[in-house]
């Protein structure tokens, strides 16, 4: 179930922005004056992409910038979640709670780390 969710969670903008970009190509134009910019939004920041192509037919003013920051600060969140969860899997990495809690605080044979004393 978290698989499915984090996959939905990260193709989600993705495709929808690609699905919108293409059953409304006049909007993107209107947006964008190149492909490259809103490809590259896609692939990196889809949230920001998505938002900015929401509000900037009116133009960005005022409250516009708000909510362009939230969705960059989504976009943010999405790689730096992944980066928090995953980093204790590095080998030797020193918040590495798996090292303490699986060998009793010893590392490998139940020898103590280099470098202590008993």
């Amino acid at each position: 179930m978290c698989c499915l969710f984090l996959t939905l969670v990260f193709l989600g903008p993705r495709f929808f922005n690609f699905m919108w970009w293409l059953i409304q190509p006049a909007r993107w134009s209107a947006t964008f004056n190149t492909f490259i910019f809103p490809l590259l939004g896609v692939i990196f920041i889809p949230w920001t992409t998505l938002m900015y192509v929401i509000i900037s037919p009116g133009g960005v003013t005022g409250w516009d910038f708000m909510w362009l920051g939230l969705a960059f600060l989504s976009d943010i969140a999405s790689y730096a979640g992944g980066g928090v969860k995953e980093r204790n899997r590095i080998p030797g990495y020193p918040g590495d709670a798996t090292v303490s809690t699986m060998t009793g605080g010893t590392m490998s044979g139940g020898m103590p780390p280099s470098g202590t004393t008993l």
